[in-house]
């Protein structure tokens, strides 16, 4: 596969960790898509490895928002700002402290946003609450879950 077609699959990766944050993107979907479209295009048994570990993590992370409480963000006062804060906290936080640092980074996210937007400590922390149980959790499930699988595309790429 050229350095291109590479480019492009990361380009879709990127497309889908972003959409995990806007409600009508599916961002999971785009992210395992692009990793299928890598294996289909450089049959190697690693991307194979890849994809099958992408497919069963999206099974598992469709099961675990199942179980959790329905996306309500924007009832809960979510805004754009909040949810951009929250993935780039996530994402540091995941690079940072790899793959661990990803939940204290994304939860860093919403308080710095609720922070800033209220000024009081107290109140951004009831903000933090609200919007984890608005959905919140539902959110850092999917996005975690497309860090993980962008990571193992990552590391197949440089480990080839």
């Amino acid at each position: 596969m050229g350095v291109w077609d590479l480019l492009l699959v990361g380009l879709v990766i990127l497309l889908g960790l972003y959409g995990v944050l806007l409600p009508a993107v599916p961002g999971s979907l785009l992210v395992w898509a692009a990793v299928m479209w890598w294996a289909l295009k450089d049959p190697q048994p690693v991307a194979w490895w890849v994809l099958v570990g992408a497919t069963v993590l999206m099974f598992v992370s469709q099961g675990v928002r199942w179980a959790l409480p329905p996306r309500r963000l924007r009832a809960s006062g979510a805004t754009h700002r909040m949810l951009a804060y929250a993935g780039a906290g996530s994402t540091l936080g995941f690079v940072l402290l790899p793959v661990l640092g990803a939940i204290p980074g994304f939860l860093a996210g919403i308080y710095l946003a609720e922070r800033l937007r209220l000024g009081r400590h107290a109140e951004a922390v009831a903000a933090l609450r609200t919007a984890m149980r608005a959905g919140g959790s539902s959110v850092l499930v999917e996005l975690f879950t497309c860090q993980l699988i962008a990571a193992a595309w990552v590391g197949a790429v440089l480990g080839a």
